[in-house]
């Protein structure tokens, strides 16, 4: 085993060296070695040798290093404020969703296939901002436009999943909804209306803060993150995948999800 590896925690923000594997430091950070905390995260494995100078190499090598008895070290914060932004997107390696009792999902970068056919588009933004976004701008091209400096309001880097609409895709108005678990459907109904007829305006906030966990059945094809000129893709498994080869932790995302 690597004596350390270096994460990028989403929620909250921070840039943390480990000792311990993307599964142990998921687990780790969702339960603590008690087991008396619950909470999920969401975090990165970073190529530290792609991170440049946001890292003191040196600094790791010396203070990320296991105890006597051979304990790893679990967690070397080296930064807590503006992270994503100075982390560049090649440095990013697998995406990791751990569960609020500690099991870990790991996420492959993959190409993007959209649906042309879909002409509305739900998201949830997870960092550095966390309002709940509809628009008719497919994940990618939402992602570029967010982050576009030209715009009076962007960000420079954005992670985001995209939430599944169902019927509500193309019909807002009479699209079922019965299988949506939103609380708030019907303002979700008249944010996507109102798009269709705006022609110029491409997004609207449906909640301006997210306060909970990510309702994993709720995905519709995994997460995004980019800037104005570049987006990378996390592909979110089918629901038959996650029966077939993940079905503990998708167990434990149902069970243990958002309340």
């Amino acid at each position: 085993m690597k004596e350390h590896y270096l994460y990028f925690s989403v929620t909250p923000e921070a840039l943390i060296a480990s000792g311990l594997e993307p599964d142990k430091f998921g687990s780790y950070l969702a339960v603590g070695t008690q087991k008396r905390a619950r909470g999920q995260a969401v975090f990165f494995e970073l190529d530290i040798d792609k991170l440049g100078d946001i890292v003191d190499k040196k600094y790791v090598e010396e203070n990320c290093v296991s105890r006597p008895d051979g304990t790893p070290k679990r967690t070397l914060y080296l930064s807590i404020y503006r992270v994503m932004e100075r982390i560049p997107l090649e440095a990013l390696k697998g995406l990791y969703l751990a569960t609020d009792d500690g099991r870990v999902l790991k996420l492959e970068q993959s190409e993007f296939e959209g649906n042309p056919t879909e002409s509305l588009h739900l998201y949830q933004e997870l960092c550095p901002v966390t309002p709940r976004i509809a628009s008719t701008l497919n994940p990618t091209d939402f992602v570029n436009f967010v982050c576009d400096a030209k715009n009076k309001i962007s960000v420079p880097k954005l992670l985001c999943v995209q939430l599944e609409l169902g019927e509500l895709a193309n019909d807002p108005i009479a699209g079922k909804a019965d299988d949506l678990p939103y609380s708030n459907i019907y303002h979700i109904r008249d944010c996507l209306a109102g798009l269709l007829q705006n022609s110029v305006k491409f997004t609207k906030t449906v909640t301006r803060f997210f306060n909970g966990d990510i309702q994993y059945r709720t995905v519709k094809n995994g997460f995004f993150i980019g800037d104005k000129d570049k987006c990378l893709f996390y592909k979110f498994p089918s629901r038959e995948e996650l029966d077939e080869k993940h079905h503990s932790w998708w167990r434990s995302a149902l069970t243990h999800g958002f309340k």
